[in-house]
């Protein structure tokens, strides 16, 4: 694999696992934002909404965290693939097309 390959390998793995951590932070933190406050003690809060509206918000921000999450992941993932990429030397290949094939 080339280093371009490598580097490209590590930051697609890491907006992949990034896409996955957003999945499981984001709904939970859209959900302690969004709670009503209990207005009247001991008793369940009522509210009335516009669902299309809500489903809208909610799906956006989903997939906003998901965003902002594949985008650290590709960061995070673009230090080790640099680092993996620059440590590997060229594995002894012949540089010239002659050299390949011995001559009798």
């Amino acid at each position: 694999m080339g280093r371009g390959t490598t580097i490209l390998l590590y930051m697609l793995t890491g907006a992949l696992l990034g896409v996955v951590a957003a999945s499981f932070i984001v709904p939970p933190a859209l959900s302690w934002y969004n709670e009503p406050g209990a207005i009247n003690a001991g008793k369940q809060v009522e509210t009335l909404c516009n669902i299309p509206e809500l489903i809208h918000y909610t799906a956006s921000r989903l997939l906003r965290g998901q965003l902002i999450g594949a985008l650290i992941g590709a960061v995070v993932g673009l230090i080790p693939g640099v680092m993996r990429s620059g440590r590997r030397a060229s594995g002894g290949l012949p540089t010239s097309p002659g050299a390949a094939v011995p001559r009798v």
